[in-house]
């Protein structure tokens, strides 16, 4: 699994699904990432289909990379865009998510047991193709994502789950038994 380089949304904003730029220094951390996939054979390739993770997946050599939206980042609907600040101070409902984050689903989004149950799926789906043994797959996507990732997997349960941070550009290996 590979988290998507940094983007250009000043820190403490709940960006989410929303197809934000990467920052200029995109090309010097791609080709760090890139570095770091190169000894690595992959039989298949999935990435989010916003703009972040394609192009990062173009750049270490994976045009063809699948789109899949069970990928994208927590979806944060009606809070996109917003400074968790912001929120803190004219939106009640912010303080019910913080005491809640796990099952509280956010206005127009989801809540987090919804992102791990959306990214199930898409797991489920690629162990099913891949009973047989498949060979080496990789997952560009966010660090949401990465976390639900870990939760399946069993590394982690949802309450640890953003207590082992993914950093931009961080690449992560996971094993999946039968």
């Amino acid at each position: 699994m590979v988290r998507h380089t940094s983007v250009d949304v000043p820190p403490g904003v709940a960006y989410g699904q929303t197809d934000v730029n990467v920052r200029d220094t995109f090309e010097m951390e791609a080709q760090a990432v890139k570095e770091k996939l190169a000894h690595i054979p992959f039989v298949k390739v999935w990435c989010s289909p916003l703009s972040r993770c394609v192009r990062l997946a173009e750049y270490c050599g994976f045009p063809d990379a699948l789109r899949d939206d069970r990928l994208k980042e927590h979806h944060f609907g009606e809070w996109e865009m917003r400074s968790y600040d912001d929120l803190l101070a004219t939106d009640p409902r912010y303080i019910d998510w913080c005491a809640n984050w796990l099952d509280y689903r956010i206005p127009g989004g989801e809540s987090f047991a919804g992102l791990c149950r959306r990214v199930a799926g898409f797991l489920d789906e690629i162990r099913r193709e891949t009973a047989d043994g498949y060979g080496n797959v990789a997952v560009f996507a966010h660090a949401g994502v990465i976390a639900a990732f870990y939760v399946y997997a069993g590394k982690y349960t949802m309450e640890e789950a953003f207590n082992h941070p993914v950093g931009y550009g961080e690449v992560v290996t996971l094993s999946f038994s039968s």
